[in-house]
């Protein structure tokens, strides 16, 4: 499951990081919620990587009605290539979604404890996304999900799932839309290694997406 996750890199660190060719318009982001509109990285119809904005909340584009569908937050790696929702864009329109942080959370005692998870080299990181365009009477929507995958020993500790993490040198053909080797693909959705992330408590404050500032990712005591 990923439910929340904190962009707030400078859109300069960014478009050096995923090796964008157009500009980032974006202020610190700290709760980015379901249902919010977001910058992901794709391949645009030259090759080039770009930044473009999505709605996190996935519409296939074969839907007809999708209000009497779910917009899925996130999919699971292991099965992706042969749901039919997520099945084209796995093969066709990967794409990475840039991050800082994501959260998760812990339950103990009845009480769910926030954490926040992020990489120790203080790099942002690619998770792996899937990109959908619905075409709809009152135009057209792009949309995504992230893509999830069991938990590390890390992870572990707080949640069973966590998002995939595209290691940088497979960014290239991860995003590649010539690209559809199932079980190559499946290969680099597999969990990052926990040796390179960590992750500590922070203020319920989280749980709300009305609540977005940079308190957010201080470690608090539990």
């Amino acid at each position: 499951m990923c439910g929340r996750y904190a962009l707030n890199r400078s859109p300069a660190k960014l478009k050096e990081h995923f090796a964008a060719t157009n500009e980032l318009d974006l202020k610190p982001r700290f709760n980015i919620a379901p249902t919010q509109t977001v910058p992901v990285v794709r391949l645009d119809e030259t090759g080039n990587r770009v930044f473009t904005y999505a709605r996190w909340g996935l519409i296939p584009s074969w839907v007809k009605d999708p209000e009497k569908l779910q917009h899925p937050i996130n999919a699971k790696s292991e099965t992706a290539a042969i749901k039919p929702m997520f099945r084209h864009a796995y093969r066709k329109s990967r794409v990475l979604v840039p991050a800082d942080t994501f959260y998760e959370w812990a339950t103990k005692d009845g009480v769910k404890q926030p954490y926040l998870i992020r990489l120790r080299d203080g790099e942002p990181m690619g998770m792996g996304g899937l990109l959908e365009h619905w075409h709809g009477p009152e135009g057209d929507e792009t949309t995504f999900t992230i893509l999830t995958t069991k938990a590390n020993s890390l992870m572990a500790k707080i949640h069973d799932r966590m998002p995939v993490i595209i290691k940088p040198e497979d960014y290239a053909i991860w995003i590649d839309t010539n690209f559809t080797d199932v079980i190559k693909i499946q290969a680099m959705a597999l969990p990052y290694p926990e040796r390179l992330m960590e992750a500590y408590p922070v203020s319920r404050k989280v749980n709300s997406p009305q609540h977005d500032s940079p308190d957010l990712i201080e470690e608090v005591q539990v």
